[in-house]
């Protein structure tokens, strides 16, 4: 059996060069909360060790943020930070390698004005917008991945001790990334190649449309022409693959804007902006949101529609199976990057170029012409359920299943 060192190495091992995958002579840029220093030191180590030219440490302390959303004056939230943008797309332009740690407690801003959270998002949403193009067209590598904290384990493990639930929290994140096996890395090579094969069986068919019906939901989203089904093991612009997410068990592609009709309804609480939306509902009129509701957080989803005008509609689609390690493991992590692949998800907000044929190349008017969605914002929520079906609508009309109850049909 591994001990807790040899799975937090191999964990990290698996950031740095399955996720990000540094190469010899890049810049590598690390995100994190300062509560997450002895992971990031390691990660620095194996960034080296990949033979990275330079490792830059950014830390963040989520006692520092709080105060300021309960302290700073009105108008600071209205302060773009441009030089934050200007240094991230300059490091991106120069083939920086990004991976983000994400630690964070999901209610972090409980009890803060929304108001206060929707301006600075959209503060910083648009300030972020070139990079975020950068991120979405696959320019550079990017990953993210989860470290545990006080706060957030406490959420995920509230019935036990302290220290029980950090150790909790660390195995059960071990297990979801395959750090817990004798050689990770090579367990990701199959895992990608496994989704890989999910989504070339997609691309295939070129369906028109898919259906989602389940307790609740009642979909239908139609898919632009030239659209690409993608999994989570992308390639940059310099011919580099880096994995966005650790872990990941999606295969997902972008719905046409204009092109979704129905209701759906959350299966899962979503962690956003500090604050949780929980049991809610969206009703969907030629692309639009035209009605939303939820029992919990309802103040804090609206401000999350009303983002921008892109934010009204949706920008992905994903598959993920119900019998998927994450969903398997029964916890509710409270966190999107570990909940959205333990169920199928939408994203409200902007689309991601490669997910249509040519679309890393286009400008965002080409894209828009190509039924792509554009916004600030891209938000995952999940939808799926062990009684989710879909089925796809071929050009001609015909109904076939890709999912019947929860699980793939193929």
């Amino acid at each position: 059996m591994l001990s807790f060192e040899q799975k937090l190495d191999r964990y990290a091992e698996l950031a740095v060069k399955v996720g990000a995958n540094v190469q010899p002579g890049q810049i590598f840029v690390i995100s994190a909360m300062i509560d997450t220093a002895e992971f990031v030191r390691l990660l620095v180590r194996k960034g080296y060790e990949a033979g990275a030219k330079k490792v830059i440490v950014k830390y963040g302390d989520e006692t520092v943020n709080r105060l300021r959303f309960e302290m700073a004056p009105e108008d600071s939230f209205q302060d773009p930070p441009k030089w934050h943008a200007a240094e991230l797309e300059e490091l991106a332009a120069n083939n920086a390698a990004f991976l983000t740690v994400l630690s964070s407690s999901p209610d972090l801003l409980k009890g803060i004005d929304p108001e206060r959270i929707s301006t600075h998002q959209r503060t910083y949403g648009q300030a972020m917008s070139k990079y975020r193009q950068y991120q979405q067209a696959d320019k550079m590598s990017w990953t993210g991945v989860a470290c545990p904290s006080p706060d957030w384990a406490d959420k995920v493990f509230p019935d036990l001790p302290p220290a029980e639930q950090m150790k909790q929290l660390w195995e059960a994140i071990f297990a979801a990334v395959r750090a817990d096996l004798e050689d990770p890395v090579a367990a990701w090579e199959q895992h990608i190649e496994r989704l890989e094969h999910k989504a070339v069986a997609l691309n295939s068919k070129k369906y028109k449309a898919l259906h989602f019906v389940s307790p609740g939901t009642n979909l239908t989203v139609e898919l632009p022409e030239g659209h690409i089904w993608a999994q989570a093991g992308s390639i940059n612009e310099q011919g580099t693959r880096f994995v966005a997410n650790i872990p990941t068990e999606e295969v997902f592609t972008a719905p046409a804007k204009y092109g979704v009709n129905g209701k759906v309804s959350s299966t899962k609480p979503l962690s956003y902006g500090g604050s949780i939306i929980d049991r809610f509902s969206l009703t969907f009129e030629n692309g639009r949101i035209i009605d939303f509701h939820a029992e919990e957080g309802q103040d804090t989803l609206e401000r999350l529609i009303n983002m921008d005008e892109g934010s009204h509609y949706l920008g992905e689609v994903a598959l993920v199976p119900f019998h998927s390690p994450i969903s398997e493991s029964r916890i509710l992590y409270y966190t999107t990057l570990y909940d959205e692949n333990a169920s199928c998800h939408l994203a409200i907000g902007s689309s991601y170029a490669f997910n249509i044929d040519g679309g890393k190349t286009m400008s965002t008017e080409e894209l828009a012409a190509r039924g792509m969605n554009s916004s600030i914002t891209h938000v995952d929520f999940m939808m799926g359920s062990p009684e989710t079906n879909i089925y796809g609508v071929t050009a001609n009309g015909e109904r076939e299943a890709i999912f019947l109850n929860g699980d793939w049909a193929f």
